[in-house]
């Protein structure tokens, strides 16, 4: 009687690793994607009053020749308003403008007029904390 005969079970190894490394590339890319905007090196202006502010959904950045970027991506005020705009609840949208102590304020107002048009309210502005001069 061979056809009752009692195999041994054996455990497969290859698919299990296999599983693993899917599930490793995707935390992977999943993170990556979390990870907020580094945003771009540049000299912030410096307040004695400045707080930590929780991760805003958008960074704009502020170049000191008037560049700005959101995400490494120069956009151009219509662009930033549209943007924030097709966000769905622009209310809602954190927005933090970073920009360059060297660049001209106009460019700033340019940024928060940006936003306003959008009917952004909540907007921060960054800056390194430290004594002021």
């Amino acid at each position: 009687m061979r056809y009752f005969e009692r195999r041994k079970a054996r455990i497969e190894i290859i698919p299990m690793i296999d599983v693993m490394l899917f599930l490793l590339v995707f935390f992977i890319i999943v993170t990556l994607q979390m990870i907020p905007d580094a945003g771009v090196r540049m000299q912030l202006p410096v307040s004695s009053s400045s707080q930590h502010l929780p991760h805003p959904k958008f960074i704009v950045n502020i170049q000191a020749d008037g560049t700005i970027s959101v995400k490494n991506k120069v956009m151009t005020p219509a662009q930033l308003t549209a943007m924030f705009a097709a966000d769905g609840a622009p209310s809602k949208t954190e927005v933090t403008i970073a920009a360059d102590k060297a660049t001209a304020f106009q460019n700033f107002i340019t940024v928060i007029d940006a936003a306003k048009k959008a009917e952004v309210t909540d907007i921060g502005i960054a800056a390194k904390p430290g004594a002021g001069n």
